[in-house]
């Protein structure tokens, strides 16, 4: 009786394959893994007036490039239909949120874009470029200080439902010891840029142009560099981007670089969220 049991077993397990084989012949492949970033650089971005954002972002999706950028509430350039007003404002809102879904990495840039001027025995001199301050003299105090960066934090939040990691660039990157002493007691690390990294989009566009900076920056950037550029240029005629930005990374490639986001940077993946207001 047991063995007329096993035949019926083994009788039915082969049905069962004969039934299942056709549908496992035709399942769709999985896709190809991507290849590991072994020889990374690091592209980031700045606020700025927007008006190239749209165009960054198609270069970065049709490249495949994953990017770090800083936040601050900077004025924008009226495009179209597109009005002016602020980078971090209602408009520009489903765009970061697109953004943050897409992998990208995300830091703060302080809200009013405060520009360091120097240490006071109260805090630091800054000069805020955007904001009801724009263009005044404003001592901040460190709370302060840290006020500027936790506000672009909770901005980014409430536009993308995720939380911003505790990063952030001081405009211009200028900073003092004692800033970065009191950012880092507040919870935040800053990440400079490094000098092979800076791509030259903010200088003007008579003395530097185009094609001279791109030149520059695939002679000279190598393995591990942080790169900077902006989301618009006010001062500059020729825009960089999006003309230098796809062939520099096609470039880039080309020698045998890859692009990562900062949190596969080694002095960088290890930083958490941004500390939440203490108000």
């Amino acid at each position: 009786m047991r063995r007329v049991e096993g035949s019926w077993w083994r009788a039915g397990c082969l049905g069962l394959l004969a039934w299942l084989a056709p549908s496992l012949m035709h399942a769709a492949p999985a896709a190809p893994a991507e290849p590991a970033c072994t020889r990374p650089v690091y592209l980031t971005f700045d606020t700025g007036h927007m008006g190239v954002a749209p165009l960054i972002r198609e270069v970065l999706d049709r490249q495949q490039v994953k990017a770090t950028f800083f936040l601050a509430n900077e004025r924008t350039q009226a495009v179209g239909s597109r009005p002016a007003g602020a980078s971090l404002d209602a408009h520009w809102a489903p765009w970061w949120k697109s953004l943050a879904q897409a992998g990208h990495d995300f830091g703060s840039h302080t809200w009013d874009h405060v520009v360091y001027k120097g240490d006071r025995p109260e805090g630091f001199a800054t000069i805020p470029t955007a904001g009801e301050r724009a263009g005044q003299r404003l001592l901040l105090t460190p709370p302060q200080y840290c006020a500027q960066l936790q506000r672009s934090a909770a901005r980014f939040e409430a536009m993308t439902g995720q939380p911003m990691r505790a990063l952030f660039r001081a405009p211009g990157g200028k900073t003092s010891a004692k800033l970065l002493q009191e950012a880092r007691r507040c919870g935040w690390h800053h990440v400079p840029w490094t000098p092979a990294g800076f791509l030259g989009d903010e200088l003007p566009s008579a003395a530097y142009p185009n094609r001279a900076l791109l030149a520059q920056s695939l002679r000279r950037i190598r393995e591990g560099d942080i790169l900077l550029a902006h989301l618009g240029i006010w001062s500059r005629q020729d825009a960089w981007a999006p003309a230098v930005l796809e062939p520099l990374i096609t470039g880039l490639k080309a020698r045998g670089l890859c692009f990562a986001t900062l949190r596969d940077h080694p002095g960088y993946r290890a930083v958490g969220q941004a500390p939440q207001s203490r108000n």
